[in-house]
């Protein structure tokens, strides 16, 4: 199949990618943008669509995976940026009295415990870290994904080893890992 015979196909589906869509963001303009990057990712990648597989099936899991990220990336950019009309004062007393010189401390060891990681981990973790994909990881240091995850969840035992002074002992939820 050639390149345009597959987008004259992958275009064909889009109002029926946008009808998902709007099931995941429950509002029109956020579903056409939420479209228009699975088509691109699936225009882009359409190397690594197998001709007789289920396309719409493949672009579903393209959506639902974009969609993920695109949610996780939001949540935690929205845990670090917080308006100052939305800080309420028992917040403000926190962060007014709060010890600088014990943050410094926390961060020194943090940055300690990265320097300890050999580079073959530290590459990977801070890469990721900063939000890059697994495949872009891989693509980047030309490796394969598995070794990309291998080395990043090696780098997060030896982080988590290191900083045990840290642990609250306080069980955290586990989340599958982004595709």
């Amino acid at each position: 199949m050639t390149k345009i015979e597959f987008n004259t196909m992958v275009l064909r589906q889009a109002s029926s990618l946008r009808s998902y869509a709007l099931h995941f963001t429950h509002d029109a303009d956020d579903a056409n943008d939420l479209v228009q990057d699975t088509m691109l990712k699936a225009i882009t990648y359409y190397n690594k669509f197998k001709e007789g597989t289920n396309l719409k099936g493949w672009l579903y899991t393209i959506m639902k995976n974009t969609f993920i990220n695109n949610y996780r990336r939001f949540v935690k950019m929205s845990t670090f940026v917080t308006k100052s009309e939305e800080i309420s004062s028992a917040n403000l007393v926190f962060s007014s009295t709060k010890n600088q010189g014990e943050a410094k401390f926390v961060m020194d060891d943090i940055r300690r415990a990265l320097d300890k990681l050999p580079e073959d981990y530290y590459v990977p973790f801070t890469m990721y870290f900063e939000g890059h994909k697994y495949h872009e990881i891989a693509d980047h240091l030309i490796i394969p994904i598995g070794t990309v995850k291998t080395r990043i969840h090696v780098a997060r035992k030896l982080l988590k080893k290191n900083l045990k002074a840290y642990d609250s002992g306080v069980k955290k939820p586990v989340y599958a890992e982004e595709e």
